[in-house]
């Protein structure tokens, strides 16, 4: 058995705060809660099944902006809750989190959009309430729609977006690790000195995007600096990944297509000077599982039954930058870069598998359950083998797990699974103590390691 086969899979539930976020039309399946998603009690029972089922995190999607390329316009999208309405995805991990004791939280947050200053704070306060478990996934936004809604011409170009997320990095490394040096919080009840002022410093940060000159609102949370999650696939995405990201989230429809990205995110990170094998890659999957092969297959068939292409389209579209109302539905999509997602497109053009042509109404069926990801069928042990053979042939840590239905679908791989991968070795049977940091890392790893460029900005 080679070494990746024994590798220890970490898992992630993927969810968004909206009605529909991967699998098009099944907010209509009769045991989908996904409706409900704007109660406590949605997130609070998914919170519990998650940390029944050991998931090191629930990593929340978001997205601002509507999707509005297909047809020319947010009619679909609006008219089948393609990932509209959504809520602000923070609001609800303070209740998850009292109702847990160890599953983490990875929330998107588009830095295109907020000054570093007051985010900067607001996660500090969930690293604050988690008692360290939050993580930030960083991304640069990608929808025309979201530049509009903040008074803005038309959003940045892809590369010029990634050159606003450098200089937002960087005026939050020094918010975060060098405002408040360790030992500035005294608590000193006796003395009436709560803080040390001497070790409190004002930051000042001159960048071409963003300026601030401010001690960082929050004393020093568990982590300082969330866990660092990205999610771009693209090749300026990797490259911010390889200096920033602890955590990267990537997406391909097929294992050749996931092979490439990892080995080309892993190069790049050992360029940057730090340990390739520390990045944590994920990518996206979908699960339908039952306890014989015909009963998954059954259950699939069901979930198919609900599906909207149409809907998936408009998904695709957004994703994408590319109408694909206006495509032959069975002539191949065309590679193009339309300033959007740009490793969405690459998936199924430039990086597709040999011989594998996609149309748009082949896409329109394999997004609509799962998204852009590939859909895992069958018994509890097929399951298995199949997340297994994945990390042995690509060289993955773990899997963000989109939703057919849910919680059906999560509740299923932690009930289930689970226990399978447990049984052989390559799931963990309990939590680690600590931060989410250290949960993946280590003990005594609660803060970003030295090699990580955030270092720099700490008092010695």
């Amino acid at each position: 058995m080679s070494a990746n086969t024994r590798k220890q899979i970490r898992l992630n539930a993927f969810d968004m705060n909206c009605i529909i976020h991967q699998s098009p039309g099944l907010w209509t399946h009769p045991r989908d809660r996904a409706d409900s998603y704007n109660t406590l009690d949605y997130w609070v029972d998914l919170a519990r099944i998650l940390e029944r089922g050991k998931f090191d995190a629930l990593f929340l999607a978001d997205v601002l902006g509507i999707y509005d390329v297909y047809r020319g316009g947010p009619q679909t999208a609006l008219e089948h809750a393609v990932q509209v309405p959504v809520n602000d995805p923070l609001m609800v991990i303070p209740a998850m989190a009292y109702v847990t004791r160890h599953l983490g939280f990875g929330v998107t947050c588009a830095l295109s959009y907020e000054h570093p200053y007051p985010f900067a704070r607001r996660m500090s306060t969930l690293d604050h309430l988690t008692r360290g478990r939050i993580g930030w996934n960083i991304v640069t936004g990608y929808l025309n729609s979201a530049a509009l809604g903040m008074g803005m011409a038309a959003q940045e170009e892809h590369d010029t977006r990634y050159e606003i997320a450098e200089d937002y990095m960087q005026a939050v490394y020094k918010l975060w690790e060098g405002s408040w040096e360790d030992g500035a919080v005294l608590r000193d009840r006796t003395n009436r000195r709560f803080a040390d002022p001497a070790k409190i410093h004002r930051i000042t940060h001159e960048g071409k995007y963003f300026r601030t000159d401010a001690i960082h609102l929050s004393e020093p949370s568990p982590q300082r600096t969330p866990l660092l999650y990205q999610a771009g696939a693209s090749t300026r995405g990797r490259q911010f990944a390889a200096e920033h990201a602890e955590c990267v989230f990537i997406n391909g429809p097929s294992q050749r297509v996931v092979a490439g990205i990892v080995t080309d995110i892993r190069r790049r990170t050992k360029e940057m000077g730090r340990d390739p094998t520390e990045i944590k890659i994920f990518t996206m999957l979908t699960v339908i599982t039952g306890r014989t092969t015909q009963e998954a297959k059954d259950k699939l068939a069901e979930y198919q039954s609900h599906v909207s292409e149409e809907a998936a389209l408009a998904l695709m579209s957004g994703w994408t930058g590319v109408d694909f109302s206006k495509l032959d539905p069975d002539k191949p999509v065309p590679a193009a870069d339309k300033g959007a997602m740009t490793s969405a497109l690459e998936a199924f053009t430039t990086n597709a598998d040999p011989g594998q042509v996609w149309t748009p109404r082949k896409i329109a069926r394999h997004a609509a359950i799962g998204g852009r990801g590939p859909v895992i069928v069958g018994s509890h042990t097929e399951v298995a083998d199949a997340l297994q053979n994945w990390v042995a042939n690509t060289d993955l840590d773990g899997f963000n797990l989109a939703y057919a239905v849910t919680p059906e679908s999560f509740s299923d791989m932690a009930d289930f699974v689970v226990p399978v991968l447990q049984e052989r070795g390559a799931y963990k049977c309990d939590y680690a103590p600590g931060t989410l940091r250290e949960k993946l890392y280590g003990p005594g790893r609660a803060r970003l390691g030295d090699n990580h460029p955030a270092s720099r900005y700490r008092h010695r």
